[in-house]
């Protein structure tokens, strides 16, 4: 029997399942207490099982009302299923599979814009949670504010706050305006993606388009934002590969039930909150989340050595021919590749914060999972905007101080390696920036003329003019382009 031909994951199908299939708490008795923005699968993995669970344990009725900025289909998709939907955690000695329903409705951002605003007035809703990646704040690479030149971001400023708004910051900064006009209670909006200082950042977005609209109310606004709003920083962590047929499969036969949405995950699970909140919220702790004064050392240490490693991985992995984090970690060159590079990076993180080589050592088995398959095309889309978070800032501290950056600089041509068009046109690469770094690549130009060209496209300039570094990364590129990792 093919999964298609299973009865379909929803309410009614749950007493079907065995106790230790079914969600931690019942899903009828959650309310909508927390909106999300970004029904992707990390989320789904992430947060609402942490919610899941809390509200299991604490009994406190904490729902989730997931918003997706784009798609529909995933909206329909869970609706149909009652907002129900299934996690697998890939271990190493077998899978195991559960359903989740801490998601309790799912809207979509354009055409539900009235049910989502709604949904942050709500004096109920004390929580908002983000995971949009980093493009989804539209941050300036000089500035670390609001891009409000960014032709989506231009277009909200217009439409706001009635009209069709396309962007999260925009969505959000319109429906945070009406719970203040309102008086509605305070409430926590808190950035789950890989950046450092997320919370600050989400807060300066939101603030800056608030300024920089024509609302005749905007500085009561943001009066109102600064006193009875608060954005938390964070740290998240968990591998979360994109689902394949054979997931899908997998789950089916696991649960005996048709899921059009399974995740899949790592055993392994981390978030760190900065204790800042500035209304109620789940007891996330009961799950083990980690609430602390400063996330910073927590944020810094995952940032550059979990993510900057996986960037890594990602463009030498590709540059090689390898598929999946795990195939990477399968050559000569992975494990020493990660070890080497949690080594180098390690004098620029905080004294306070996890010990660089254990947490090196814990990468290593994280990475070597046999049961995961995550994508390296998926770890290294969107590049020009993580790199210039899990790299730059590193490679900029150690050059000032006058140390070895071999890997980075090996990392960072690879990348550049990768954003090379080939003879289609293509460069194999997604990324908002695609077009401009492929076009840093003149026919007859020096590759180190290209690099440079490449660092202003980030927004280093700094770099660009660093004549040994650009130099370094310059020679990389004939190993590279034969398919040879050289550490």
């Amino acid at each position: 029997m093919s999964a298609m031909d299973l009865p379909k994951l929803d309410r009614a199908a749950l007493p079907r399942l065995a106790p230790e299939l079914r969600p931690a708490v019942d899903p009828a008795e959650l309310r909508p207490r927390i909106v999300h923005f970004g029904l992707g699968a990390f989320h789904r993995a992430h947060q609402a099982v942490y919610t899941e669970n809390a509200a299991a344990r604490s009994g406190e009725p904490w729902g989730i009302t997931a918003v997706a900025p784009r798609s529909a289909e995933t909206v329909r998709a869970l609706r149909d299923q009652d907002c129900l939907y299934s996690v697998t955690e890939r271990r190493p000695e077998g899978s195991a599979s559960r359903v989740v329903g801490a998601v309790v409705g799912a809207l979509t951002m354009g055409p539900d814009a009235k049910a989502v605003d709604a949904s942050l007035a709500d004096p109920d809703v004390t929580v908002v949670t983000l995971t949009v990646t980093e493009k989804g704040y539209h941050r300036s690479p000089v500035t670390g504010g609001l891009d409000i030149a960014a032709a989506p971001v231009a277009a909200d400023l217009a439409a706001a706050p009635d009209g069709p708004l396309t962007t999260v910051v925009g969505r959000l900064a319109a429906g945070l305006a009406a719970r203040m006009r309102a008086g509605a209670p305070p409430v926590s909006v808190v950035s789950c993606d890989n950046m450092a200082g997320n919370g600050a950042a989400l807060g300066r977005v939101v603030q800056d388009f608030v300024r920089a609209s024509d609302w005749p109310d905007r500085d009561m606004i943001l009066a109102r934002l600064a006193e009875a709003v608060a954005f938390p920083a964070t740290v998240v962590d968990r591998i979360v590969p994109a689902t394949s047929e054979s997931d899908r499969a997998a789950a089916a036969a696991a649960l005996g039930v048709h899921d059009t949405l399974p995740v899949t995950g790592e055993p392994y699970r981390q978030w760190v909150l900065e204790d800042t909140f500035a209304a109620s919220r789940p007891q996330w702790e009961r799950d083990g989340a980690l609430f602390v004064p400063d996330v910073a050392p927590y944020q810094l240490t995952k940032l550059r050595l979990l993510n900057g490693s996986h960037s890594a991985l990602a463009h030498l992995g590709l540059a090689a021919g390898c598929g999946t984090v795990a195939d990477a970690l399968a050559t000569g060159w992975g494990e020493r590749l990660v070890r080497a590079l949690c080594a180098e990076v390690a004098p620029t993180l905080p004294a306070d914060g996890p010990d660089p080589l254990a947490y090196a050592a814990d990468l290593v088995v994280r990475f070597r999972n046999p049961a995961m398959r995550h994508q390296l095309q998926q770890i290294g889309s969107d590049g020009s905007l993580k790199i210039t978070e899990r790299w730059l800032p590193a490679l900029r501290e150690l050059r000032a101080r006058g140390a070895a950056t071999d890997v980075l600089e090996l990392a960072l041509a690879a990348w550049a390696h990768g954003t090379h068009r080939a003879l289609d046109g293509s460069t194999g690469i997604t990324d908002p920036a695609a077009d401009a770094l492929a076009a840093c690549w003149q026919p007859s130009g020096p590759p180190v003329a290209a690099i440079r060209a490449l660092l202003r496209v980030l927004g280093a300039p700094d770099l660009a003019d660093d004549d040994a570094l650009t130099a370094a990364v310059a020679d990389r590129l004939p190993a590279l382009r034969a398919g040879r990792i050289e550490i």
